[in-house]
């Protein structure tokens, strides 16, 4: 460890300003040509004895410039080891063919950019006969690449370490490789945690293990890898091996950088990733710049097919990109409007500050007029159709897409007697309510804002996703979930315009949603099993015909919501009398009046808050529930999530 730590002092001193520059994001031109006038380092083959595979094997090696085999006591260095591992096309030689890594790693030596360090590049297809000849796909052959993790732990590196000054510790040994070398990389890498510290895969092929299998600790790789490094070009058809696994990093927040450049399966990416990962190898590295290494970002998966943009950085920025060679101006409107600039070919584009988790509403602006982004799914919001973008986080593992039992979202037209109208709902049935036909379920009735209408839960806010998952886990009973159109009566933001709406719904859940379900669906029809739960517009509606109705439902939801102070006053001093006048039936009733709002950047927060101090001086039992986020589906999803298990319990 002393050693270690003098290297690395050693290191520092060579290069001082490494850690201050600007992080280096690709290689220069360049960067793999040959220049006489520096010093070059020396490959050689090697040929060590494999017990694992029963005969003798071939290795090159790269030795750096200044190489000296004398020992440490004669002034002589040890060496740190990176093993850079082939594609399943190839052999020992294809990196040196295909990749010239030699010339790279001279080049960046003689600029100071690399700790002094060995590299053996072995045959990673453990068999007999290793050449890659006939049907390299052939079974034998594919297995023999994932023999060769006991070749190189028990053959291969005690040969290095027995034969090269080098070190023998984990701290001083790296492995990379590209496709399949990829895929060997991160699952020898990974899977012997006490034989690697450094980790690279570069555009990793299908034999890579699933995320689940590569890490099943992720404290310990935490603790244990100084790097691990994924790569991947665009345009490369395997890049959802390395998308996963990065995926599953990021819930589980293991440090990695997750690197992506314009490319497809080929040597012009896997050189320019051994040039960015060998500059950070046996180096004090800092985990917080490792976000910043990327050239390009992942698809948003709300993005129309094939659309490559919007892109998703690793610290959540967003990357637009638009053609508009005629417009004068466009922005991006995403709460904040960020001003897009425009390239020679009519391109435009933006890169926008860390964008918080989950969905967003945005538009475009060009010119003046707010259109809809048409390489992004598109969704009813803000009262008009509205491009959205949804931002991945580590902890939105509650509504990922699992393999678990799956309900359905059915979509049913009826006839109101109120309106006199043909409407909409959405109604989500859970896992097994076809096979279960004996079986009767509880409903929560569920409302969106203002500015959209029954599609939004399903759409944006991912209940069927967020309830599959609930369920499954045991954490909440199988449920129905009514998701009404809550748009009703004349309208207008105004007292009189939102009381007459409200008044108008509860006439419609009560005359019209409630008797469908109950006749059409096999619900439970008493107040114990029914809730009723709506966000910020619905929330109002849920005040309204909950509170007056508690013979009807026992279960209430207010999600950023509350009267709206001064212009409901008159609204609200009603209710509160009501509730007053009601206090021991109202607490009677509700099992549970659960509150929740999106912190003090919710717009609904303030008038929440007052709400609040009402229900206490008026002695109403609830509960209240902080999520931060604002007054955006983050929050409400969140609020779902914390809502629904507490339901008919």
């Amino acid at each position: 460890m002393i050693k270690y730590i003098l290297l690395i002092a050693f290191a520092a001193f060579i290069y001082p300003q490494t850690n201050a520059q600007p992080v280096t994001k690709h290689a220069p031109r360049g960067f793999d040509s040959m220049q006489a006038n520096i010093p070059h380092g020396k490959i050689d083959t090697i040929t060590y004895n494999s017990k694992t595979v029963g005969n003798a094997r071939r290795a090159l090696i790269y030795k750096p410039p200044g190489y000296s085999k004398k020992p440490v006591r004669q002034g002589g260095n040890k060496y740190p080891v990176l093993y850079l591992l082939h594609g399943i096309g190839g052999d020992e030689k294809e990196w040196l063919n295909g990749g010239s890594p030699q010339v790279i790693l001279d080049n960046l030596y003689a600029e100071g950019k690399l700790v002094p360090m060995i590299v053996v590049m072995p045959n990673g297809r453990a068999m007999k006969d290793d050449r890659a000849t006939g049907n390299i796909m052939a079974p034998d052959k594919v297995q023999a690449f994932a023999t060769f993790e006991q070749d190189l732990l028990n053959d291969l590196i005690p040969y290095i370490e027995k034969k090269f000054p080098v070190y023998t510790d984990r701290e001083h040994r790296a492995i990379a490789g590209l496709s399949m070398g990829g895929g060997q990389s991160l699952n020898f890498g990974l899977g012997n945690l006490d034989k690697f510290a450094w980790v690279g895969g570069f555009s990793s092929a299908p034999n890579t293990k699933t995320p689940e299998q590569l890490v099943p600790d992720p404290e310990k790789a935490k603790q244990m890898l100084q790097l691990l490094w994924i790569s991947c070009g665009d345009a490369d058809g395997l890049i959802m091996f390395s998308k996963r696994t990065h995926d599953y990093l990021v819930k589980n927040n293991v440090p990695h950088i997750y690197y992506i450049e314009p490319g497809a399966h080929d040597f012009k990416v896997w050189k320019n990733s051994l040039y960015m990962f060998s500059q950070l190898l046996f180096k004090p590295v800092d985990p917080s710049t490792f976000s910043q290494y990327t050239v390009l970002g992942t698809p948003a998966e709300t993005n129309v097919y094939n659309a490559k943009y919007p892109q998703i950085l690793p610290d959540s920025r967003v990357i637009f990109r638009i053609k508009a060679p005629d417009a004068k101006t466009v922005q991006i409107d995403l709460g904040k409007k960020y001003d897009m600039l425009k390239d020679t070919g009519g391109y435009w584009q933006v890169t926008t500050d860390s964008i918080g988790e989950g969905f967003h509403y945005y538009s475009l602006i060009v010119d003046g007029l707010a259109v809809a982004d048409p390489a992004s799914e598109t969704f009813y919001g803000m009262g008009r159709m509205a491009s959205g973008i949804e931002i991945p986080f580590a902890n939105g593992d509650y509504y990922a897409l699992k393999d678990v039992p799956h309900g359905d979202i059915r979509i049913k037209d009826y006839f109101s007697p109120v309106t006199r109208s043909w409407r909409q709902m959405y109604i989500y049935t859970p896992p097994g309510y076809d096979e279960n036909t004996s079986d009767k379920y509880p409903v929560l009735y569920i409302l969106h804002g203002g500015g959209e209408d029954e599609r939004g839960w399903t759409a944006q806010g991912k209940t069927s996703l967020i309830l599959d998952n609930l369920i499954a886990e045991g954490k909440a009973k199988p449920m129905m979930i009514v998701m009404p159109d809550a748009n009703i009566g004349m309208g207008g933001f105004n007292a009189n315009g939102i009381e007459g709406s409200m008044k108008m719904f509860e006439s419609e859940m009560k005359q019209s949603v409630i008797p469908f379900v109950e006749k059409n669906y096999r619900a439970k029809t008493d107040a114990g099993s029914r809730a009723l739960a709506g966000l910020s517009m619905g929330g109002l509606h849920t005040l309204y015909t909950g509170i007056n109705n508690t013979d009807v439902f026992s279960y209430l939801g207010v999600f950023s919501s509350g009267w709206i102070v001064p212009m409901m006053d008159k609204t609200a001093e009603a209710q509160y009398a009501f509730l007053k006048e009601n206090a021991d039936k109202i607490n009677s009733n509700l099992k549970t009046f659960w509150i929740s709002e999106g912190g003090p950047e919710d717009i609904a927060y303030k008038n929440g808050k007052i709400m609040l101090g009402k229900l206490d001086d008026l002695k109403i039992k609830h509960t209240y529930y902080e999520y931060p986020g604002g007054h955006t589906w983050p929050v409400w999803r969140n609020a779902l999530y914390h809502f629904a298990p507490l339901l008919f319990q």
